[in-house]
């Protein structure tokens, strides 16, 4: 009698845990059906002549912005929203070094990276100055100081444990980077046919200026794919930044008392698919590539669409409501993303 209920004490948590597995699994799915359709339905509006000027990219972001305004966030579909937001926006970046010809990053690589420095420098000096100035929340505007100079929400995300921050100025430093980062992508895509620069330096100016690596693709999707390539590999170099960044902010922690135990970065593995890409993509025999130019414009429209998905769980991020809680710390990120945007004109 004591094994039969053994065994049964063994069964009864395995039955209950199949229906929390198939939810999981519910969620995952429809998380990533609800971003494709979104995505499907923005590259459908920029079929439309009069609509195109945004591109797929952006439509996908705005409709889902507006879907929160409105509806507020699908939570139970989550899972498969931010899974799609987080790693399928990475792999997406990493296909898109198949475009990119390995030459370029040794001609340029060196001087988009020096421009990452002044950028990131930039951008966390002044939003702090002024943070002071608008008696703002200093916590806040430096975790959207970092953001604005590295890699938005995710720079946010990986230095809030190191700057012991709260969970709440986390969020919202996320959803104003959001905010401000989309609305500046879609003034760069208005401006870029009006810009006197070429498809390169337009690209070098999204990569170091813009907030996310989402919001980089949404700018510089609209002016080519070399444009798009360029902006690419100037962002993943502040993004690989953050790991010295991180450093000295620990050391700084550490050096007033406030370091949290156990923190852990986390290396952007997927800068070193996006390089790996870009070599193999650049490998010739003969003058024949390696892979063929067909087949690398069909994976970079896969990128691309594989982008669009993941712009609707970055729109999903964008609350206006919280934004009107902390407009001190989002004043100084938006004059300082404004410097930042000229500043970056005059280096690109």
């Amino acid at each position: 009698m004591r094994s039969e209920d053994h065994t049964l004490s063994n069964q009864e948590p395995y039955e209950n845990q199949r229906p929390k597995q198939k939810n999981t699994i519910m969620a995952m799915a429809g998380g990533i059906g609800f971003t494709f359709i979104i995505a499907l339905i923005g590259y459908a509006l920029s079929s439309v002549p009069k609509l195109s000027v945004l591109g797929q990219l952006a439509w996908a972001i705005l409709i889902a912005a507006l879907i929160r305004q409105l509806w507020g966030y699908p939570e139970a579909i989550r899972s498969g929203i931010q899974f799609t937001a987080k790693k399928l926006l990475r792999l997406a970046i990493i296909l898109y070094g198949l475009k990119l010809n390995i030459a370029i990053v040794f001609s340029q690589g060196l001087g988009l990276l020096l421009r990452d420095v002044v950028v990131i420098v930039f951008a966390i000096l002044v939003t702090m100055l002024l943070s002071k100035w608008l008696k703002a929340d200093g916590s806040l505007s430096l975790l959207l100081g970092i953001g604005t100079g590295v890699c938005g929400a995710a720079a946010i995300a990986a230095v809030s444990p190191i700057l012991k921050a709260k969970d709440e100025d986390t969020a919202l430093g996320a959803g104003i980077i959001a905010f401000v980062g989309t609305v500046f992508a879609v003034v760069y895509t208005l401006l870029q046919p009006v810009l006197p620069l070429t498809e390169g330096q337009y690209g070098i100016w999204s990569g170091i200026s813009l907030h996310e690596l989402a919001h980089v693709a949404l700018a510089a999707a609209p002016a080519g794919e070399g444009a798009l390539a360029v902006s690419l590999l100037a962002k993943l170099g502040r993004v690989f930044l953050l790991i010295p960044l991180s450093l000295v902010l620990m050391y700084w922690m550490r050096r007033t008392g406030r370091i949290e135990k156990g923190s852990k970065l986390e290396f952007p593995w997927f800068l070193l698919g996006f390089i790996a890409l870009s070599l193999i993509g650049s490998i010739e025999f003969g003058g024949t590539p390696l892979i063929p130019a067909g087949l690398k414009n069909g994976i970079a429209n896969s990128a691309s669409f594989i982008l669009a998905m993941a712009m609707v769980g970055l729109g999903l991020n964008i609350h206006i409501q919280s934004l009107r809680k902390a407009w001190r710390p989002l004043l100084a990120m938006t004059i300082t993303s404004v410097l930042l945007a000229v500043l970056a004109f005059w280096m690109s």
